[in-house]
Parts: C-alpha cells; sequence; structure tokens
C-alpha cells in the first residue's frame, strides 16, 4: 500500500520544512551574537562570530524564502565543514560525537538547495511576478 494522501501537500510542507529547519537553524546563531535564548558556554572567537552571522542572516534569508538555493547551498557547505572540524574527531557516530544537528542541518540545506524554497516563500512570490 502507497502512502500518497500527503502528496498533493508536497510543496507546501517543502515550505514548512524550510522554515521550521531555517527558524531552529537561526536561533544557534542569536545564542552565539546576543545570548539569546540562551547564551553559549565558550567563548566566542572569530570563527564563531562568522559561523553566527552565517546562521543569523542565512537563517533569516530562509525562513522568508529569500535567495534560498544559493543560502541553502552556502549554509549546508558550512554545516558539512562545522560537522568534519568539530565533530568528526570525536568518532563516526553522530549521535556519539555531538554533531546530529549539523549532520541534519547540512542535508536539509543541500536538499532545499536542489529542491527549491517551496511555494510559501518571497523567491516564488517574485517568480510569479515575472
Amino acid at each position: 500500500m502507497q502512502m500518497t494522501f500527503l502528496q498533493p501537500w508536497a510543496p507546501q510542507i517543502r515550505s514548512l520544512l524550510r522554515i521550521v529547519t531555517a527558524a531552529t537553524f537561526l536561533t544557534h546563531g542569536t545564542m552565539k551574537l546576543f545570548g539569546w535564548p540562551a547564551a553559549m558556554d565558550f567563548p566566542l572567537d572569530t570563527m564563531m562570530t562568522v559561523a553566527g552571522v552565517l546562521e543569523v542572516v542565512g537563517g533569516l534569508l530562509l525562513v522568508i524564502g529569500l535567495f534560498s538555493r544559493p543560502v541553502a547551498f552556502v549554509l549546508s557547505g558550512m554545516m558539512a565543514v562545522a560537522y568534519f572540524m568539530a565533530h568528526a574527531p570525536g568518532g563516526f557516530f553522530p549521535m556519539l560525537n555531538g554533531g546530529e544537528a549539523a549532520m541534519l542541518f547540512c542535508f536539509v540545506f543541500l536538499y532545499i538547495a536542489a529542491a527549491g524554497p517551496g511555494p510559501w516563500s518571497l523567491d516564488a512570490a517574485l517568480a510569479k511576478r515575472d
């Protein structure tokens, strides 16, 4: 038996995936840069500041769905680098090395870069105007 009842909603669900993922990602940046909703427990060096800026700016752009494909591609690469620099040295399994979020963000952003932002986005609204 195929589960197809959600298929007509796939584009809208893709938009929801983008919005929820980006909003969650955005809070990683606000924690680094603004200490909200909680402060990070490590010092903010240059690499963490750059990551925080990318998380805030990229997260906001993805929440609204503007420049979604290139932003998602850049953020996917950032998360791949974060995984291999910070988590992979701690072991193979993401559950054990603390890299689950980085790995998931990487692949969700890669999917958004390939599939697009969905219909609930500024990118889609601007494409309709053309």
